[in-house]
């Protein structure tokens, strides 16, 4: 028996149950994710796009060192850096140098940027609401929230973060 055959008989296997919760986990989260993103469309953004304005938008004078940037909207520096052309190629964004470290950089929402993430956002937060929070009881969302902060620490601490 080779290893690759010793190992798939010791896996833990997921019951019918588990596998169900899973299931529907990746298929309403890929279908919410399209969905959102697909409803930005009509403002120019994708729902990436939208979710590092966000991220400039609560930071302290709209900027934030790329790095930092990548670890809260949980994408690789170099995903960022290609999202980040983009956005200053449409007016969006610019960088700006680090005066203390040569090697790093600042995202910086520029004053086109603010305005397609106002005009945005009130059509965004009536997605969410219709494609997720009106479907679920106010308990609902509270479980949601403890199941996903629980995942979310484990994964954190298994990451080393």
């Amino acid at each position: 028996m080779t290893s690759k055959n010793a190992t798939s008989l010791s896996a833990r296997w997921l019951t019918a149950s588990e596998l169900e919760a899973w299931r529907s986990f990746i298929v309403v989260s890929r279908r919410v994710w399209e969905a959102l993103d697909g409803d930005l469309a009509g403002h120019d953004l994708s729902l990436s796009d939208y979710e590092i304005l966000a991220h400039l938008s609560e930071a302290p004078d709209r900027m934030m060192r790329m790095s930092d940037l990548a670890a809260q909207a949980i994408m690789s520096r170099s995903r960022l850096s290609h999202r980040i052309k983009v956005m200053e190629k449409a007016g969006w964004v610019k960088r700006q140098s680090c005066p203390t470290d040569k090697r790093g950089s600042f995202a910086v929402m520029t004053a086109k940027g603010w305005n397609a993430i106002s005009a945005a956002a009130p059509d965004h937060v009536d997605s969410i609401r219709k494609r997720f929070m009106d479907h679920l009881t106010q308990s609902e969302q509270s479980s949601i929230e403890k199941i996903f902060k629980k995942v979310g620490e484990r994964l954190r601490e298994q990451e080393g973060l």
